[in-house]
């Protein structure tokens, strides 16, 4: 046999923005888990507490997947949360492709936001370079690598201001979470 059938469903991670994070929009992870089951995936996990989901799924599932657990979510728990979704060979080019990494920055200074969509050059050149200085931050296709000197609770490089300036739904997360992640999807 060949093609798609043929193979075990490509391995995927969500990405749900704000679960779990200071007492606010409380998510039994085992829940989350079960509603990706009931969406048609497989072998789904959660890490952490705080959104992340990795799992096997078939393209026709995926293709909805973002919407169909988002409304979920609304109508079970009463939380408007977006969901970011990323195939494992996404998640390793986004490893490979840090230029803070590449750069010889400190991993615990590391964050990525995923970017539901790929922003246009025009609203990328808007973002203010100095923001937040002295963190730093450069957008690669649908992703923004950041390198926080400040930490991440101090930095105006925030999920608000990705948002409305880029016109689309972004999640952040730090470099150990990202790497976990890819682990968990190779």
């Amino acid at each position: 046999m060949t093609g798609r059938s043929a193979k075990t469903p490509a391995k995927h991670v969500a990405l749900m923005r704000g679960i779990n994070v200071g007492g606010k929009n409380m998510l039994p992870m085992k829940e989350l888990v079960g509603l990706f089951s009931a969406a048609g995936c497989g072998e789904v996990v959660s890490y952490i507490q705080s959104g992340n989901i990795v799992f096997c799924a078939e393209d026709k599932v995926v293709k909805q997947l973002d919407r169909v657990i988002a409304k979920q979510v609304e109508e079970r728990f009463g939380l408007k949360v977006p969901v970011v979704l990323r195939t494992a060979s996404e998640l390793d080019a986004v490893i490979r492709g840090n230029p803070f990494l590449k750069a010889g920055a400190a991993e615990e200074m590391l964050h990525v936001s995923f970017l539901a969509d790929r922003p246009s050059t025009d609203l990328v050149a808007g973002l203010d370079s100095m923001r937040s200085a002295p963190d730093e931050f450069a957008v690669v296709g649908r992703e923004i690598y950041m390198k926080l000197l400040t930490g991440a609770a101090k930095t105006k490089l925030t999920n608000a201001y990705f948002d409305s300036k880029l016109k689309t739904v972004s999640t952040m997360r730090n470099w150990r979470t990202v790497l976990k992640l890819a682990e968990m999807t190779a």
